[in-house]
C-alpha cells in the first residue's frame, strides 16, 4: 500500500470528511451532504462508512469490523484488509479491546465505552423515502418538522396489521429534533442508540451523507401511547452458548429441515462458549445494566 496516501484517501478528502462529521456531531440527527469519492468498492457495499472509518482512523487505533455482527464475512475480512493495510493499524474482533468498529446492520452487544466510535455502513440514510420522493421536499418536512406523513405510515400498518411491522429501518427521533434513520440495524438494536456513551456515525456514500447521534443524545423510537415500541423477542436461546438476552441469527438446515438459532455477534458467543468451558475471559456489560 506504499503506493497510496496513508488511509488511502487523500488529505484534502479526509479533511472535508472531518468537517463535515464534526457538524453532523454539532446537529444530532441532521444529514450532512459531503462529497463522497470512488471507492475500491460498489457503491451499496458500505463507501461511506468505508470513507468515514479512513477519515478518522489514526495509527493508535485498534479497528474492528463486523457485517450482522460477523467477524468472519467476507465483506467485513476485506473492509478490515483495506483499512487495516491502508490505516497501519493493528486489528481485533473483541468489543471491548477496539477504538474503531465499522458495522454493518448491527450493534455489538457488549457495552460500548466513550472511548470508542462506532461508524454505521447505511444504504438509505433518508427515513422519510418511504413517504415522499422528492429529496427538496424531504428537506423541507426536516426543517419545519413536517413529520405527519410518517405518522401516518405508522397509523396505517396499526390499521392494517394492529402492529407496527417495520422490522429494521426504525424511524427515531433524535435529540426531540430530527427523525432519522439508524441504518438496517433490528429492531432489538435500537434501544441501545438511547442516551449511550458512545459516538455514532453514520456514513451513506451513495447518497452522499453523514450524520451523527453524539454520546447522551436521546433517541426514542416513534412510538403511540397505546402501541408502544417493543423489540424482536426468542423463545429459545443461542444453541452455542446458550445465551437469551442476544439477538439471534435463524440458520435453516435444508438436509434435516430443522431450524437452528444462534447469536449474530459472533464475537459475544465466543466469549460466553469460552466462559462456560471455564476459561477466563473479560465480558463486556449490557447496553443498559
Amino acid at each position: 500500500m506504499n503506493a497510496y496516501n496513508y488511509g488511502f484517501l487523500d488529505e484534502n478528502t479526509k479533511k472535508e470528511i472531518r468537517r463535515k462529521t464534526l457538524k453532523a456531531i454539532a446537529i444530532p440527527g441532521y444529514q450532512v451532504p459531503f462529497g463522497s469519492r470512488e471507492m475500491p468498492i460498489a457503491r451499496g457495499w458500505g463507501t461511506g462508512g468505508l470513507q468515514l472509518t479512513l477519515a478518522i482512523t489514526g495509527k493508535k487505533d485498534v479497528l474492528k469490523v463486523i457485517d450482522q455482527g460477523n467477524d468472519d464475512s467476507v465483506n467485513a475480512c476485506n473492509l478490515r484488509e483495506l483499512i487495516s493495510r491502508s490505516c497501519e493499524v493493528d486489528t481485533t474482533v473483541d468489543t471491548l479491546k477496539a477504538t474503531v468498529i465499522q458495522t454493518r446492520h448491527r450493534i455489538p452487544e457488549e457495552r460500548m465505552s466513550a472511548d470508542q466510535v462506532l461508524v454505521f455502513q447505511v444504504p438509505q440514510p433518508e427515513v422519510l423515502r418511504t413517504v415522499e420522493p422528492s429529496e427538496q421536499e424531504t428537506r423541507r418536512m426536516h426543517a419545519e418538522r413536517d413529520y405527519s406523513r410518517m405518522w401516518v405510515h405508522l397509523y396505517e400498518d396499526i390499521v392494517k396489521w394492529n402492529e407496527i411491522r417495520i422490522s429494521y429501518d426504525y424511524p427515531v427521533l433524535v435529540g426531540s429534533h430530527y427523525i432519522c434513520d439508524p441504518s438496517p440495524i433490528p429492531r432489538f438494536d435500537v434501544p441501545k442508540l438511547h442516551q449511550a456513551d458512545t459516538l455514532f456515525l453514520f456514513g451513506a456514500g451513495r447518497e452522499k451523507r453523514i450524520y451523527a447521534i453524539p454520546p447522551h443524545t436521546d433517541v426514542v423510537p416513534l412510538q403511540f401511547e397505546d402501541f408502544p415500541f417493543t423489540v424482536e423477542s426468542f423463545e429459545g436461546g443461542c444453541e452455542k452458548c446458550g445465551s437469551k438476552n442476544t439477538y439471534l441469527e435463524e440458520s435453516f438446515d435444508r438436509n434435516s429441515g430443522e431450524r437452528h438459532y444462534y447469536c449474530s455477534d459472533t464475537s459475544y458467543c465466543g466469549k460466553k462458549q469460552q466462559e462456560a468451558e471455564g476459561e477466563t475471559v473479560s465480558i463486556g456489560a449490557e447496553w443498559h445494566e
